[in-house]
Order: C-alpha cells, then sequence, then structure tokens
C-alpha cells in the first residue's frame, strides 16, 4: 500500500496502480503469463495437424492434437474471463478511492473556492471524470503486460517459423508507430477542450435548477434555452472532432494491419512453391500473422484509453489544486478544550480584489458575555463573527479565543467549542434526526484521536426541541406517520387503547365539531363513497376518485338498487350548480360548497341541458359517469347546496355490511375496513387515534385536541415513541418538506445540543415569527446566558434590548459600543437604526 500522506491532487495516474490490494496485481500478472502461454499452443497444434496427422493419416494423433488445441481454446477463454474480473475489481476499487479521496480533499477547501466553482463541475468531476481514470487503472498493468508479451510471444514464433517472412510480416508496424502520435497528439488536443466545455454544460444545468425560481419569475425561459443550446453546440462540434482523430487512429491501424498478409501472400507464396516453405507452416504463419492483430489493436485502444484518462484525470485534479486554509484534525491528541474568552486585536481583512471588509477591529469579550452586532448590510458584522467562527480567513491582526490564535487552530478545535447558526441554514437530506445530530456526530468523528463525546440520547433531543419551539412539529411528523406492520405493528394495541380512552372521553366534548366513525351511523362529514365502503382502499381501483370507473364497483350499485338513487343525486346537483352560478365561473368561495373544481362546471352546464332535452336514463355513459363522481364526492355536511334523502342515507347503511360481504368474499385485499377494535394499517397515527372527522375546521379545537391526545399519549407512555418515529421525518433536499422557521429552529438546536461554549448567531432568527424568535431569545438569555460567550448579528434591533453589550458597525469598523439603554441616550448611530427600523 502507497503513502497516502501525498496530497490527492499530486499523485500521478500511476500512483493508484499499486495504490490497493498488492495481492491482486500479483495475480493477475501470474494469470497473465500462463495466458500468453496457452495462446501459442494452439498454433503449434494447427501446423502439426497439418504436416504430421493429415499427411501421416495418423488419426489417433488427429483427436490427441484437437483434444490439446481444444482445451488450449477453453483455458484461454477462461483465463481471459479472470483477467477481466480481476482487472475490473482493481479498477473499481481504485475509483472508489480516487472518488473518497478527492472529496475528502474538496472538503477541506476554503469557502471561498466554492463561491467561485459551480456545484455541476464538483458533480461530473467526481462521478464521470474520475470514473475514466479508474477505468484505465484496472487495465494499466493487465493490458500492456497480457499484449505486450502476446505480441513478443508470437513474433519470436514466427520468426521461429520464417525468419524471412517474419521480418517481412513485422517490417509495418515501425510505419504505424510513426503516425499514430501525430494524430494522438491531436485528439488530446480535442479531448481537454471536450473537458472544458462538458464542465461550462454541467455548471449551465446546476445554475438553472438552482435559479429556477427567478427564471419562472421573470419568464426567461428562452434566454436560457438559448445559452444552453450555444454550449451544447459548441459541445457537439468538439465532440465530432475529437473522435473523427480516434476514428483515425483506428482507421490507420485496420488499413496498415490489413495490408500484412498481402506481403505474406507474396513471399510465402513463393517460398511455397520453391519448397523452402511447408504447408503446415504457411497455414500457422496466417493464423499467427492475423492472430497478431488482437494485441495490437488492444495496445492501441489502451494507448487511447490513458491519453485519454489522462487528459481527464490531470484536467480534474488540477482544478482542485488548492491548500486548506486550516488543518482540520489534531495530530496525537483531541480537541482543545478552549477558555471562551475572546478578543481580537486589530482585526482586518482584505479581499484579492484589495476590497477591505474590516479595517482594524479591537473587541474583547469576555466569557460568557454576550454581544450584539448590529448595522446597515454590508458593514462588515457577518465577515467579523465568520473570522471568529474560522469560516474566514483574515489578513491581518489577531483572534485569540482564550490563548490560541484562531488561524492556527484546527477546525475540529474550533468545531469542539464553538457552534455558528447562520442566517439560511442548510438542512441535508436525510431525516429529521439525522439533521438535529449533526453537529454531535461530527464532534465523534472516529478519525480522530479524542475523548468522544456522550452522543445525546432521546431524552437530550427532546428537551432540545421543547425548548427552541419545534417539538408541535416533530410531534405531528410522528403522529401523521404510517406504520409499517412488520417493524411496528406491536405497536398497534397501544394506539387502539388511546383511541378508545380519546371517544370515551371527548364523545361529549367535542361531539358538536368532531363526527367519530361508528359503523350503525351516517357520517355526514364523509362523502357518499365513504359511507358505502366505510373503509380505506388497498387497491388502487378502488380509490374513491377512480370508484365512478370501476366495473364491479358500477355492478355492485346496479345490484344493489343504488345506481339511481345516485345518478338522481348527480343530477340535482348539477341543476342546483347551474342555478346558482348561472354562466358564471364559480370562485374558491362559493365551491367549498359544490363538489367539483371549477374546470368541471362547463361539462355540469352542458349536462343540465341535456337533462332538460332528455330523460336521464339516456344520458351518454360518459354523462351518467360524471353524474356518478358528483354524487360519490358529495359530502352532505360541508356540500349545502343540496340535501341527502334520508331513504338514500338509510339505503346506503342497509347496504354497507353487504357491500362489505361481497367484497370481502371477492376481493379481499381490496379494502381495509373501519373498526373500532382494529388499527387501520393505511392510515396515520393520529387518524387511527382520531377516528373521525372534524365538522369544521377550527384551530382553537383542533389545538385542543391535540393537546388531549398528548396527554392520552404520555398516559401510555407512548409519546417518547412517537416523538422518535418522527424523528425520522424525512425532511427532503435542502429540508424542503420544511418551513423555512422549521429550518431554522432545526439548525438553532443541532447547535445547542453539542453544548458549545462559544455560540455565535449570524441573523440565526429572521426566518421565525415573533412568538418563535422571543421564544429563542429567552431560551439564549434564561439557558446561556453565562454559560456560553455569545456573539449575535442582529438584524432587528428589538431582540438586542438584554445583550450585556451592544456594537454598532460601519464599512468595516466599530463606530459606537454600550448597552442598549446606553446607546439610546447617546443618540448616535444606533439611535438613527432604531429610529429607522420603526
Amino acid at each position: 500500500m502507497k503513502n497516502r500522506d501525498l496530497p490527492v491532487v499530486k499523485r500521478s495516474l500511476f500512483w493508484w496502480v499499486f495504490a490497493g490490494d498488492f495481492r491482486l496485481q500479483v495475480l493477475l500478472i501470474v494469470v497473465i503469463l500462463v495466458t500468453v502461454f496457452v495462446r501459442v499452443v494452439p498454433l503449434e497444434m494447427q501446423k502439426r495437424i497439418i504436416n504430421e496427422t493429415i499427411k501421416m493419416h495418423q488419426v489417433k494423433l488427429l483427436f490427441v492434437y484437437c483434444g490439446v488445441y481444444f482445451l488450449a481454446v477453453v483455458a484461454a477463454g477462461g483465463l481471459k474471463y479472470l483477467i477481466n474480473v480481476l482487472q475490473t475489481t482493481i479498477g473499481q476499487q481504485a475509483t472508489m478511492e480516487m472518488r473518497r479521496d478527492l472529496y475528502d480533499h474538496i472538503l477541506r477547501l476554503p469557502l471561498n473556492f466554492f463561491k467561485k466553482t459551480q456545484p455541476g463541475m464538483v458533480v461530473a468531476a467526481l462521478t464521470n471524470e474520475v470514473a475514466s481514470a479508474g477505468d484505465f487503472i484496472g487495465q494499466a498493468i493487465a493490458v500492456p503486460i497480457t499484449n505486450i508479451l502476446t505480441l513478443l510471444a508470437l513474433s519470436l514464433y514466427l520468426l521461429w517459423l520464417n525468419p524471412m517472412l517474419a521480418a517481412a510480416s513485422l517490417i509495418i508496424y515501425p510505419v504505424v508507430l510513426l503516425v499514430l502520435p501525430w494524430l494522438q497528439r491531436r485528439a488530446n488536443a480535442a479531448n481537454k477542450q471536450r473537458i472544458d466545455k462538458s464542465r461550462d454544460l454541467s455548471n449551465k444545468i446546476a445554475e438553472t435548477i438552482n435559479g429556477m425560481q427567478e427564471i419562472h419569475a421573470h419568464g426567461a425561459h428562452h434566454v436560457e434555452a438559448l445559452k444552453f443550446s450555444q454550449t451544447v453546440r459548441d459541445l457537439q462540434k468538439i465532440r465530432v472532432l475529437w473522435n473523427l482523430y480516434r476514428f483515425g487512429i483506428k482507421a490507420s491501424t485496420n488499413f496498415f494491419n490489413s495490408l500484412s498478409p498481402v506481403f505474406i501472400f507474396i513471399l510465402g507464396g513463393y517460398l511455397a512453391l520453391h519448397g523452402r516453405l511447408d504447408l503446415g507452416a504457411m497455414v500457422a504463419f496466417l493464423s499467427a500473422q492475423e492472430k497478431l492483430f488482437t494485441p495490437w489493436k488492444e495496445m492501441i485502444d489502451f494507448y487511447q484509453d490513458y491519453q485519454d484518462a489522462s487528459v481527464s484525470y490531470y484536467r480534474t485534479l488540477g482544478y482542485f489544486d488548492a491548500l486548506p486554509e486550516h488543518r482540520f484534525d489534531p495530530e496525537n491528541r483531541g480537541p482543545y478544550r478552549l477558555d471562551n474568552r475572546i478578543e481580537v486585536d486589530g482585526l482586518s481583512c482584505v479581499t484579492n480584489d484589495g476590497i477591505r471588509l474590516l479595517d482594524h477591529i479591537d473587541v474583547v469579550v469576555q466569557a460568557g458575555e454576550s454581544l450584539a452586532l448590529v448595522g446597515h448590510s454590508g458593514s462588515g458584522k457577518s465577515t467579523l463573527v465568520s473570522c471568529i467562527g474560522q469560516l474566514a480567513r483574515y489578513t491581518g491582526g489577531s483572534i485569540r479565543i482564550g490563548e490560541h490564535e484562531v488561524a492556527e487552530l484546527t477546525k475540529k478545535d474550533v468545531a469542539h467549542n464553538v457552534g455558528f447558526v447562520s442566517q439560511s441554514p442548510y438542512i441535508f437530506n436525510g431525516t429529521f434526526q439525522e439533521n438535529l445530530l449533526y453537529a454531535c456526530q461530527a464532534e465523534n468523528s472516529p478519525e480522530v484521536v479524542v475523548t468522544a463525546l456522550q452522543m445525546p440520547g432521546i431524552d437530550d433531543m427532546i428537551e432540545i426541541i421543547q425548548q427552541t419551539g419545534i417539538f408541535t412539529d416533530v410531534l405531528r411528523f410522528g403522529l401523521n406517520t404510517t406504520l409499517d406492520s412488520k417493524t411496528q405493528g406491536h405497536l398497534y394495541p397501544v394506539f387502539l387503547r388511546v383511541r378508545k380512552k380519546f371517544q370515551r372521553l371527548n364523545m361529549v366534548e367535542f361531539g358538536d365539531v368532531v363526527e367519530f366513525f361508528a359503523k350503525d351511523r351516517y357520517l355526514y362529514y364523509s362523502s357518499i363513497a365513504k359511507n358505502l365502503t366505510f373503509g380505506f382502499a388497498q387497491q388502487e381501483a378502488f380509490r374513491e376518485e377512480n370508484l365512478a370507473t370501476n366495473d364491479y364497483f358500477r355492478k355492485f350499485l346496479m345490484d344493489s338498487g343504488l345506481w339511481r338513487p345516485f345518478l338522481d343525486l348527480g343530477a340535482e346537483i348539477c341543476r342546483r350548480a347551474v342555478d346558482i352560478f348561472g354562466s358564471l365561473l364559480p370562485d374558491e368561495f362559493f365551491l367549498e360548497s359544490a363538489p367539483f373544481e371549477p374546470a368541471e362546471y362547463s361539462e355540469i352546464r352542458q349536462i343540465t341541458e341535456r337533462l332538460k332535452a332528455v330523460p336521464l336514463p339516456e344520458l351518454t355513459a360518459t354523462e351518467q359517469q360524471k353524474l356518478l363522481e358528483l354524487a360519490l364526492r358529495f359530502v352532505p355536511g360541508r356540500h349545502k347546496m343540496v340535501s341527502v334523502p334520508a331513504a338514500l342515507t338509510r339505503q346506503i347503511l342497509w347496504q354497507r355490511p353487504l357491500f362489505k360481504k361481497k367484497i370481502s368474499a371477492d376481493r379481499p385485499a381490496a379494502f381495509t375496513f373501519f373498526h373500532k377494535t382494529v388499527y387501520l394499517s393505511s392510515f396515520s397515527i393520529l387518524n387511527n387515534i382520531f377516528f373521525g372527522r372534524l365538522k369544521m375546521a377550527n384551530q382553537q379545537v383542533e389545538e385542543s385536541i391535540n393537546q388531549r391526545i398528548i396527554r392520552l399519549l404520555i398516559e401510555e407512555e407512548i409519546l417518547e415513541k412517537v416523538l422518535e418515529i418522527g424523528m425520522q421525518f424525512q425532511v427532503g433536499s435542502r429540508g424542503d418538506r420544511l418551513s423555512g422557521g422549521q429550518r431554522q429552529k432545526l439548525a438553532i438546536a443541532r447547535v445547542l445540543l453539542k453544548k458549545p461554549l462559544v455560540l455565535i448567531l449570524d441573523e440565526a432568527t429572521s426566518a421565525l415569527d415573533n412568538k418563535s424568535q422571543a421564544r429563542i431569545q429567552g431560551l439564549l438569555e434564561t439557558h446561556w446566558k453565562g454559560r456560553a460567550t455569545m456573539i449575535a448579528v442582529a438584524h432587528r434591533l428589538d431582540t438586542v434590548k438584554n445583550f450585556d453589550r451592544i456594537m454598532v458597525m460601519k464599512a468595516g469598523q466599530i463606530c459606537e459600543s454600550g448597552t442598549y439603554a446606553e446607546l439610546m441616550e447617546r443618540r448616535g448611530q444606533f439611535y438613527d437604526l432604531a429610529l429607522g427600523a420603526r
């Protein structure tokens, strides 16, 4: 195994050849040697079969030589397959290690590098470009050794057969070696352009996806399409040129190789006619010369693969050839536990363009003190805290946390002591819990010799989500989860007990606002379809939206006598809709009382007109289907435009058990039916507990119901389990299944969970509403003031009243400092900011 201390961007392409398992390479070489020997055996057998067995009529020898020939061919095929397996294993192992080491290097590059680098470029480098280099590594030993030895063995065999004929056969190859490099140099130049243009294409795609909101907002689809089209056209031209040179190399090789038999036929024929070459040798010579083409072609392909891989590899690594600004891991020690006093002395930060972001800042923040930084955008607040948190590199002055200079600390040292929450925190794809534990898991990195922190348990996580105000959200995630019957089925009885208690306790309290499911009661706040089926469809064909076209269900309606009453109800809905809305398209407010969408209204008016001319049975099948759809969707308690006849509700209740009996016999997997003692596996936990429908949307009632359910979960000692389930909620890419406030609360919670000594908040509550912001502010003042040194960048000045000190920044300098009362009394910069914020 090679030394991995050499940075990945400094490793040559051939460095990776022996970077993996050395034993695989040794085994590969042994197999290659055996293969080369086996490849020559059939040639000798050909000669002997013609000269010894056929010419001398030796039947027994014929079978012996043919048997050896057959075994050699089988062995050569098997060994070739083994070579492919070994080189594929070596290549994929190299690709894996190359990706891993390059990814690790990229993770350590300065943040400024990523400000000028598109994500698409990094993606392309780690997938396509590295893969081509890895594929070459798999061939780097097998292909050249196999083919060089094969060429050498065949050439020696040809010389042994006839030196003069061998010389005539091999003389063409030096000419090829003069032509190929000339073509390859031009192919390499085109390949470099191809790689660069492919990166441009990847960057363009990534930029388009990231900026999709702006594109839609400005209607700029054609602008981006034109940009993309131009890039694709340029790439097409480059790829055509690159492939033309590659095909030129192959065509040249094939042409020169096809010339060799001409020389053999001329010279060999002359020698045979004069008795200086026997027929068997001539056949073996032709066969051997033909076999020369295979290793020669593979060597040419290998040469091309090497050139392509080399260009791609060095182009890729050259792009990432930058040094990290800070060391990441301490050597032979754990991370420092720093004193949380912060001293900033003469701090300056100047960009490469000469822009001065910070200009000789002097600040001392005592251990446990809270400091707020305020000022207009661009004043340097975020740059200052980024320098303290080692997220930006300062160009002058000093920052010391305790006795240690920040620039000299490792990333692990800083992360171990400093918690940083930004204005736009990044939430990773995965579960809520994985994001919550992210900072703590980083602290317990196995690569560093540390006294590992005790990972937070469920109690710690519950405490922090309560404190940061995201407890209710996590509980809702859990309650809205559908349990897996195989792994979580043991929880069904517990939630059934909660359901029983909930209904018993709340039948009176919530009877006016909740309609609980009951098998002998008509459900006025459920649809007609739900009233009849009284269950949850397990098959797509029996979903409520598909029942009107389901032949089985339609037949049941006809057999049960419900077909015509349902059509009559649908027709009445149409008539009432036209009476109410006339020729106007109904708006959303009125549609709350109708079982259809605005797009359906035109069809409803047409059916109503048809009903004036023809009786209902004479409507077309499509028109009758629409009437059935309207009836099945109808919810009497919500759609007040018509009333359901009492006779129809009685008929539905009478047919409900008959439908259950019939479909359970005919299609047992179609439905899960409601029953007060059965847990519905297709329902969420909340719907199983609630087991009913709210009669009206009322936030206060919903909150009361949620509080009652929480109390029951506590009584059953299952609340913690529901929260654990809620923490497995998949937050989506960039946390897009969470609201902005939820993302920010989660980001604050994950930093507070690791209990940092220094807490930096860069407008960390900007996405929160006033109530949530006040909660976080109260948490910081009651739980963290005095325990951690706190520096907060604030935009809303009402949030900094209770900070120990406030500093006002302008143009990279501190222009005012003091308490809130002192600064307001001074009537300076802070006073003007506060006045402007009102």
